[in-house]
């Protein structure tokens, strides 16, 4: 005698009006999204200023789009009208034509029908929004897009390093330090002549630094120990389409980029800065000062060089805070040169700092500070 499980039926098709009903079955999930930056795409207090609170309403397709598997993969992405507060969201992800949950399982009886989709991994898909500013372009320009290593694996890694867990919906990128100091690093040394020798290299990023956003820009200043201004070396960043004065810098993957510092006050100790923004202008750019007061700050160690020439990679901390007290006691054995940064306004609210190195006289030293 044979006995055969009842088989369960399909479950009803729901309307789907918000991404807060994915809430109740994926809760772990839901809260990282929560968090992450694709939730906040609409409301990001930088995102309104430089799109003048969506005067710019090109801006609203990809911060608050509709459902990239009803336009298409491959194809532009279209805004919606109604809850776009939600941003970039699981509706705006996952939602088949048909009403069904794109998944990496096929499962009609669940709540939200999933269907196993493998349109959610490919790069082109992330490049209906991401590829606005050719990030999937200068991916296919890498090793990693023959070795099939596509944005997912950076972006979205498996949570805890299982597949069977689903994958990270963080969603890092240009705000998360430890990413940034992963793929960019900052050298300097002085040379036989006593010019100061800067390298940026582009080690390990799957696209170009900085990508995607022409709001975004990374800089190196430098200045003399114990001076007060910063000066500007040299800024990477991709210029919007009418500022045709400006010319393309971005650090493409595998770029070492040399910069030499030529001042007669460069013959001192000098101290070097690598600063990534998430928003392009200063105020004064001459000495660097940010356009808003410091809030939330990044300080990073950049490299010590040893008497062998041997780099060691000193690690960095993060610190938030509204206030400059508060900011500086929350830094253990860098409020010195915190202090300094805030003083000398090389610091905004959306920067990060990936990397510091400071020069000594001699030829080859370089120290964190």
């Amino acid at each position: 005698m044979a006995l055969f499980q009842p088989t369960k039926p399909p479950a009803q098709r729901q309307q789907w009006t918000s991404s807060k009903q994915c809430q109740e079955c994926h809760t772990e999930v839901y809260a990282v999204w929560e968090g992450s930056w694709h939730a906040r795409s609409y409301i990001d207090p930088d995102v309104r200023e430089q799109s003048q609170d969506f005067a710019n309403t090109d801006c609203i397709d990809c911060h608050a789009p509709k459902p990239v598997l009803l336009t298409g993969v491959g194809k532009r992405v279209l805004p919606r009208a109604d809850r776009r507060v939600e941003g970039v969201d699981c509706i705006a992800c996952h939602l088949l034509p048909n009403g069904d949950i794109a998944g990496t399982v096929t499962d009609p009886t669940a709540p939200c029908r999933p269907v196993a989709t493998v349109d959610l991994q490919r790069p082109d898909y992330c490049g209906v929004c991401h590829n606005q500013h050719k990030t999937v372009d200068q991916w296919r320009e890498t090793p990693y897009a023959e070795q099939g290593v596509g944005c997912v694996e950076c972006h979205m890694p498996h949570r805890d390093g299982d597949p069977n867990k689903g994958r990270y919906h963080q969603m890092l990128g240009g705000h998360d330090l430890g990413l940034i100091q992963g793929s960019v690093a900052l050298r300097a040394s002085r040379q036989d002549d006593g010019t100061v020798r800067v390298e940026v290299e582009n080690h390990s990023v799957g696209h170009a630094y900085p990508t995607d956003e022409r709001s975004r820009a990374s800089d190196v200043w430098w200045r003399p120990v114990g001076a007060d201004a910063w000066r500007h070396l040299h800024r990477i960043r991709d210029p919007y389409r009418y500022e045709t004065d400006l010319p393309r810098t971005l650090l493409d993957h595998g770029e070492n980029r040399v910069l030499l510092i030529e001042d007669e006050r460069a013959s001192e100790p000098v101290e070097v800065l690598l600063v990534y923004k998430l928003a392009p202008y200063y105020r004064l750019p001459d000495t660097g000062e940010p356009v808003r007061p410091l809030c939330n700050a990044v300080f990073a160690g950049g490299v010590r060089w040893n008497n062998n020439m041997r780099s060691t990679t000193a690690k960095g901390r993060v610190v938030q805070g509204d206030d400059r007290d508060r900011l500086l006691r929350g830094i253990a054995g860098g409020a010195n040169a915190l202090a300094r940064l805030m003083e000398a306004g090389a610091l905004a609210c959306a920067d990060r700092l990936p990397g510091a190195v400071r020069v000594r006289p001699q030829k080859g030293a370089a120290v964190v500070f």
